[in-house]
């Protein structure tokens, strides 16, 4: 398993004492967590008055990262493309620096997401109590692990998704659904499990044998019809065939 010193970065605080040239190094490890790049030229213009105001001493590193946040240049690049349950989990390794922990953490912040909008989303993440426990206000988010892993599942999931480029597997599914499912998305496109036998003749899968069946039917209850459809362009005509399969199985009680 990856050591969590992996994850060890030296952590960059910035208070109202801080000198520019720390400002500096903050922004640019800011720009690093939350977009995983520098922004381009034109997206340097948007950010200008912010970034201004910033290193000025005006603004905080949490006000800053609100103002990122709720900008067209990171709605426009994690949030237009992405599904919502995806675009969750992407705020999660940007201003928390972990993955999701559960499903239960997945359905309470997916229905503030649908129901406020992406800005509230993501304000909600800023002042949540995980936010505060590892960052407080000065600290620049980043990645971390957890001393003690509740399952191995749980390492795995923020294992993956620390270590992956945003829209390295696709725009869609979240990690903990890809693996639930058992689903290969390396590339962006996702590939439902088969069988030997599934190669030669197309059988419907019974509720007890259709992997990740009862796990695929929660996560339809939390998928919009849009990301449905996303998810469905994913994937070839024969692997639509082999999830309407399963999808026509009634969920495990």
């Amino acid at each position: 398993m990856t050591s969590a010193d992996e994850f060890a970065i030296q952590e960059i605080k910035v208070s109202y004492q801080s000198a520019r040239e720390e400002r500096q190094c903050a922004l640019y490890q800011i720009y690093a967590q939350v977009l995983e790049r520098q922004p381009y030229a034109f997206e340097r213009k948007q950010l200008a008055q912010d970034e201004a105001d910033f290193l000025r001493k005006k603004i905080g590193v949490k006000r800053f990262l609100r103002n990122l946040g709720h900008s067209e240049v990171y709605l426009n690049e994690f949030y237009d493309k992405s599904s919502n349950l995806k675009f969750l989990e992407t705020c999660f390794k940007h201003f928390i620096g972990r993955a999701l922990k559960d499903t239960e953490e997945m359905h309470q912040y997916c229905d503030i997401l649908m129901r406020q909008g992406p800005k509230a989303l993501i304000t909600e993440l800023l002042d949540s109590e995980a936010y505060r426990q590892h960052f407080d206000g000065f600290t620049v988010p980043h990645a971390w692990t957890e001393a003690v892993y509740p399952s191995p599942k749980t390492f795995l999931e923020t294992d993956a998704l620390l270590h992956e480029l945003y829209g390295q597997r696709g725009w869609i599914l979240p990690t903990m659904i890809w693996r639930d499912l058992h689903l290969n998305c390396e590339g962006g496109h996702c590939a439902l499990p088969s069988t030997p036998s599934q190669s030669k003749a197309r059988t419907s899968p019974s509720p007890s044998s259709a992997p990740g069946s009862s796990t695929l039917h929660d996560v339809l209850r939390t998928m919009t019809q849009q990301d449905l459809e996303q998810f469905a362009q994913t994937l070839s005509t024969d692997e639509r065939e082999k999830l309407w399969a399963v999808l026509m199985q009634p969920a495990a009680s």
